[in-house]
């Protein structure tokens, strides 16, 4: 058999036992007089090369039965708004949107005696609103140390008020002039599951050859056969597909050249992912002006009042790659004083004579404890690693923190409130049929199934991750 020279020797990902997959004596070929020593065993020189286990860590799983998951989340407790002077002269302000930038212009929760803090233009007023029409966006108010608003320095068409509603007045004996009861605002969130497919296939002829050198994977395959490495390793492939989807998958956007699925199913509308639901619902540390939480405390700081402003969180954990991870341990080191004996890092004071730790696993920062970690996903060239390398700046994502415990949620198929992990990945199963990660054989290998010589091994996973109290979690780019 004429022998295919190689300059690397490679297993291949399907149909292992060919040509291109024996090793050949690259200079003298097999025509000289001593064969060489052949090391049999195989070197594993990328070491774990799995990067699946990060939801595992932050998250739960869930069996769904729907093509479709709902969940809703609180609305803020207290009232405030953004608006816009109409006429700084009578007092009248228009209300644009909520704190958070929902638009709620005629269904706002201001009331006719309400008591309201107005800020804007670098000063700020109390007031008390005299005029507050249900359905409509506009209201009037009262300043108390001022005849109207343009006598405290606010000028027509300033569009950067704030409204805060902190009280009430009423004078005595007079009925409720509020007019309308303020009821619980929630918002609702939808995710939809994708279904994840792949196939190994090896015919009959080759998995029953034995190779010359000892193979070993992930998932514990072992021997001889190759055909079994490059099923362990699609296995393990499809393993961090699952969670890779669920980290990085979007939603089919409006004129996108993908076709939405019709009445009868056919056609894909994606899912969303992590990265997507904390970039539309969350923060980024890109978006917080100057921000980088590597540099030094006081921008970490600054990270540290957005999540003042939301859930207030005070347990999180940071998967970072390599460079911010250790940007971070140096940005802390620096709060150090060193000491004279060797370098003080740490908890404790590191000696002469041990080996010199200069890492940090977690630390405070006013009422929050964050809790570090590499995460293999943005290292490795291979995943996100390299994608990192080629993004443009503030593109490419250095790491995320994620809140740790569990949020309250309404469940809209079981009808009540749940309190579960802020992100866990549903799957589809019912009583017959689990889509959780399944895998079936076909072909004429072992116990035939079919006239195809062949061994087909078949992966799917249907599933989707559910990101709650997004507001809580920040992507640091």
């Amino acid at each position: 058999m004429a022998i295919t020279a190689r300059t690397a020797f490679q297993a291949a990902p399907v149909q292992q036992v060919t040509s291109a997959n024996y090793l050949d004596l690259q200079d003298t070929g097999w025509a000289q007089q001593y064969l060489p020593d052949l090391m049999e065993k195989e070197a594993e020189v990328y070491g774990k090369r799995t990067i699946s286990g990060f939801l595992g860590q932050v998250g739960a799983e869930e069996a769904m039965s729907a093509d479709q998951v709902i969940w809703s989340e609180q609305g803020r407790l207290h009232l405030s708004y953004k608006a816009t002077t109409t006429s700084a002269a009578a007092s009248t302000m228009e209300i644009s949107h909520d704190i958070d930038g929902v638009g709620l212009t005629t269904t706002h929760g201001i009331r006719v005696g309400d008591q309201v803090l107005i800020a804007g233009g670098g000063q700020t007023i109390t007031a008390r609103v005299n005029t507050a029409a249900a359905g409509s966006a506009t209201i009037d108010v009262d300043p108390y140390g001022y005849a109207n608003m343009s006598d405290a320095g606010f000028g027509d068409s300033d569009d950067t008020l704030t409204i805060l509603v902190f009280g009430s007045e009423n004078a005595k004996g007079e009925s409720y002039v509020g007019g309308r009861s303020n009821k619980p605002s929630f918002t609702t969130f939808t995710n939809k599951p994708i279904i994840l497919r792949d196939q190994y296939e090896v015919s009959g002829s080759d998995a029953a050859q034995i190779g010359w050198v000892e193979i070993s994977g992930e998932s514990g395959e072992n021997g001889y056969l190759w055909y079994l490495k490059a099923e362990g390793e699609t296995r393990s492939r499809f393993t961090d597909y699952c969670e890779m989807s669920m980290i990085e998958s979007e939603l089919v956007a409006v004129g996108s050249a993908i076709a939405l699925p019709t009445d009868g199913g056919a056609g894909t509308a994606g899912t969303e992912g992590l990265f997507a639901a904390v970039k539309s619902r969350g923060h980024q540390s890109s978006g917080l002006t100057g921000v980088n939480a590597a540099t030094d405390l006081a921008e970490f700081d600054a990270i540290l009042a957005e999540f003042d402003k939301n859930g207030a969180i005070e347990e999180n954990m940071l998967f970072l790659n390599r460079g911010t991870s250790l940007a971070i341990d140096d940005m802390l080191a620096s709060m150090n004083s060193y000491g004279a004996g060797g370098t003080s890092y740490g908890v404790f004071d590191n000696s002469e004579d041990m080996a010199l730790n200069l890492g940090f696993s977690g630390f405070r920062r006013g009422s929050y404890d964050f809790y570090k970690s590499d995460w293999k996903y943005l290292n490795d060239l291979a995943t996100r690693g390299g994608i990192n390398n080629a993004a443009t700046a503030g593109e490419d994502i250095r790491g995320i923190i994620i809140p740790a415990g569990t949020s309250s949620v309404y469940d809209q198929q079981l009808g009540k409130n749940m309190k579960r992990p802020f992100l866990h990945v549903r799957y589809r199963a019912s009583q017959l049929e689990s889509r959780k990660f399944k895998t079936w054989i076909t072909g004429s290998v072992g116990a035939s199934t079919s006239d195809l010589d062949a061994m087909t091994v078949n992966f799917l996973s249907e599933r989707c991750l559910i990101t709650q109290g997004a507001n809580n979690f920040m992507l640091l780019n």
